[in-house]
């Protein structure tokens, strides 16, 4: 026996189609429609038709085999036998977060090639895989942002059972799970959710149309379909933690903000499961309350992307001052960074024209989320290129070094740590040629004010693709081996120093020299020291200092002396005692 539900306040009539057979659905409280069916279970393919109209698949959708115009599918999530029973999730302090898009990140493409590969993410030393989204979305290939069926495991990856086996492959590996989700739009292709209620706002818009309705009349539902589904995958796939896509588009005016909301529902399933979990928030509004308790203003999140950290990273090393990065550029800005993270804290943006942030006042460091490479940051450039591809090596190992010494919680991209040669690149696959063609015009158009449309490549042609996919046998040349080595190296150094004082920013040391380009940044156990200008640098190894890594193999202490040459770096251990 197995019941089907579905809430669509608004039709006179509902059926349900099962496996062929058209059942009338009664209705029940609050909207919603009911019908149970003696002869569906695991398998079972069915949809529902609205008032007599069209087959549509089902708004929580378990499973979607053909896609997101295909019916839906029975899953029974009690049916698989998870071997990770002795295992109690992560905390993210102290984690070394690791961004994997499952399309790109194994030849296979798929979940079960992403297990193949979780040795290389063990000997590494990260501990936390972040799986960008897996949500059904249109088509094979894509990015996840445009999913919409949000309960859905992608087909091409694998499905329900697939991502099940991934996540229980991690556990058994030491590993945490983080799954992105997507709460502030839905995709063009197979979004039915209107067809069935007022699933989306009459007041608010975002730069992808009508905001998702979490403060409207009918809310109270579409609240709930929210919350559910983060709480279906933490529940039904043992996911440690999520990641919240561009919360800065959500708009909800309600007395309780849809992210504490949220956030006080998987706080309150963690405790009643005994399984540790987070959820953190990206957002470029640079705004404290996300973190911070309910009882003191906040939504109880866990932690903030904090992208300003990237940003003046970045032009520093590149001098890039286009689009966003306006804002952006000095040596200062970046000393700012590597203290609190966030460079914008109540200063005026000259790109926004306003005061843009808030001061981080009582946020630890670990809630703040760095990276010097990121899916965004790499695949939203013309053509993909990762930061390796724009600058030398000895800049690329000092954003690596100034990133996994830094107090915060470091996230790495796939393929960073060897210097992959690969491009990561936009890539969509709608099977309506016209929805196609647009989508291939706007990404052209977004870059033509920087002069670069002829960049961009076709993201419905598969060649993008396939340029995309990480090549695992560059693991076998000696510059890639290098590059790994250097961060590997990275991560067993941060392993060994202390965790940053409570206080954000009281335990940072930061000298730069904005006119011969050069900057020391140190803390408890470690001292970074990058020389981007044209002269040579001397300078003194400290008391209780020790070399451990240089970017150029000539580098070496010679009476208590280093010297520095442009675009290299050193990294010095600091004794504990």
């Amino acid at each position: 026996m197995h019941q089907f539900r579905v809430w669509a306040p608004q039709r006179r009539r509902v059926d349900a189609v099962v496996d062929g057979r058209r059942l009338e659905m009664r209705p029940a409280e609050g909207g919603w429609w009911e019908v149970d069916d003696a002869g569906a279970g695991a398998g079972s393919r069915y949809g529902f038709s609205l008032d007599g109209g069209e087959v549509r698949p089902d708004p929580r959708s378990p499973s979607q085999p053909d896609g997101v115009l295909g019916l839906s599918e029975v899953v029974d999530h009690d049916a698989y036998a998870w071997q990770d029973g002795a295992w109690r999730g992560s905390t993210l302090t102290g984690s070394i977060l690791y961004e994997l898009h499952v399309g790109t990140f194994s030849p296979e493409g798929t979940f079960a090639g992403a297990i193949a590969r979780l040795p290389h993410l063990v000997r590494l030393g990260v501990d936390t895989v972040e799986l960008m989204p897996v949500a059904e979305f249109s088509g094979d290939r894509g990015w996840g942002y445009d999913g919409a069926d949000l309960y859905a495991p992608h087909h091409a990856y694998g499905g329900p059972d697939g991502l099940k086996r991934f996540v229980d492959a991690c556990h058994a590996s030491d590993l945490a799970v983080v799954l992105d989700v997507v709460y502030n739009h839905l995709g063009p292709v197979g979004n039915f959710l209107a067809d069935f209620g007022p699933y989306f706002s009459e007041t608010h818009h975002t730069p992808w149309g009508a905001a998702v309705n979490f403060d409207g009349p009918g809310s109270d539902e579409v609240r709930r379909f929210v919350v559910d589904n983060a709480l279906m995958w933490l529940r039904d796939y043992h996911f440690d933690g999520l990641r919240l896509d561009a919360v800065h588009a959500i708009i909800d005016e309600s007395e309780v903000h849809i992210l504490e909301q949220l956030a006080f529902e998987v706080a309150r399933l963690s405790a009643e499961t005994h399984h540790r979990t987070f959820v953190v928030a990206e957002s470029d509004a640079n705004d404290p309350r996300l973190v911070r308790s309910p009882e003191r203003g906040g939504y109880g999140l866990d932690a903030s992307w904090a992208d300003d950290w990237h940003h003046a990273l970045h032009t520093v090393l590149t001098g890039e001052h286009i689009g966003y990065y306006e804002d952006f550029g000095s040596f200062a800005q970046l000393a700012k960074a590597l203290r609190q993270a966030w460079v914008y804290d109540g200063e005026w943006s000259p790109r926004r024209r306003r005061v843009r942030g808030r001061k981080p006042f009582g946020v630890p460091a670990h809630a703040f989320v760095v990276a010097a490479q990121n899916h965004d940051q790499v695949g939203n450039r013309a053509a993909g290129e990762r930061l390796c591809h724009i600058v030398e090596g000895g800049c690329a190992k000092a954003a690596a070094a100034l990133l996994l010494t830094s107090p915060f919680t470091p996230l790495l991209f796939q393929g960073e740590e060897w210097a992959a040669g690969s491009p990561f690149q936009y890539f969509t696959d709608h099977r309506d040629p016209e929805l196609g063609r647009r989508v291939a015009e706007g990404r052209r158009a977004e870059f033509a004010s920087f002069g670069w449309s002829e960049l961009v490549p076709d993201p419905q042609d598969p060649a993008t693709f396939a340029r995309s996919k990480l090549r695992w046998e560059e693991l076998d040349e000696a510059s890639h081996q290098d590059m790994l080595g250097w961060y590997r190296s990275l991560v067993a150094l941060r392993r060994r120093l202390p965790p940053p004082v409570d206080e954000l920013g009281a335990d940072i040391d930061v000298a730069v020299d904005e006119a011969l380009r050069r900057l020391s940044f140190g803390r408890r156990g470690v001292r970074v020291c990058v020389n981007l200008g044209d002269r040579d640098w001397e300078l003194e190894c400290e008391d209780g200092e020790e070399l451990v890594m240089a970017s150029d193999s000539s580098a070496a202490i010679r009476d208590r002396m280093l010297c520095l040459a442009r675009s290299h770096v050193v990294v010095l251990e600091r004794s504990l005692v």
